[in-house]
């Protein structure tokens, strides 16, 4: 590493402080090998028995055992403008990021996660929960996918766009956070084309379509499955 930055051609898997279990962990491993903790992340991942590369964060979740136990793997960013995944994710250096334990510890924690999202257009970041992988939508991007499969959209700033392939196509329509959203859409056809006049468009998919959004970005993954 280059001054506290961890640097990969592979996937980076990034652990938050969220509750997250074994088999997530496994799910984004097997596509983004390196490990990296933002926080009290670090805590998660030393009770699953992993060890993370480098830890980023203020420091004010992370136990103190779990500091000593990681001596020299440990990068304080003392700013407290941003989250720790935004600190983390400044400090990656990879294709792309797999973040886990990001959703469903508290409400006000996940929102902030999805606007550091959306302000790091040139971070290729997707959020893995149990049941889903959120991501923010190039401005254009085709996806093979099951028929039937739920596929939402959830602007976070005005965005137009078009799309082939939804039950409910999106042309003409004008998104925006306190307007017109796209959630509960439906995968109509094997393929889906999405296409967005602005980095402003969330897409949420089960996370089952993992393995499918990774080729949409023309990611490398070295896992078969998932």
């Amino acid at each position: 590493m280059n001054q506290g930055i961890v640097e990969s051609r592979e996937g980076v898997t990034l652990a938050g402080g969220a509750p997250f279990g074994a088999a997530l962990l496994r799910r984004a491993l097997a596509h983004a090998p390196e490990i990296v903790a933002a926080d009290g992340g670090a805590d998660r991942l030393l009770r699953l028995g992993v060890m993370p590369r480098a830890v980023y964060g203020d420091f004010d979740s992370i136990s103190a055992g779990a500091q000593a136990r990681l001596q020299g793997r440990l990068f304080p960013v003392a700013e407290q403008e941003t989250t720790d995944f935004d600190k983390a994710l400044r400090h990656i250096r990879a294709p792309f990021v797999l973040g886990v334990g990001f959703q469903g510890a508290r409400l006000d924690h996940g929102l902030a996660v999805l606007n550091a999202l959306t302000r790091h257009p040139d971070r290729r970041a997707l959020i893995l929960s149990a049941q889903e992988v959120t991501f923010l939508a190039p401005p254009e991007m085709e996806l093979h996918l099951p028929v039937g499969s739920r596929l939402s959209l959830f602007p976070m700033a005005p965005v137009q766009g078009t799309s082939e392939g939804l039950r409910w196509p999106i042309d003409g329509l004008h998104f925006a956070p306190d307007g017109m959203i796209g959630t509960s859409n439906e995968v109509s056809a094997p393929r889906v084309r999405l296409r967005f006049d602005a980095a402003a468009m969330l897409v949420i998919l089960p996370v089952r379509s993992l393995r499918a959004v990774l080729r949409g970005f023309g990611l490398p993954s070295p896992a078969r499955g998932g």
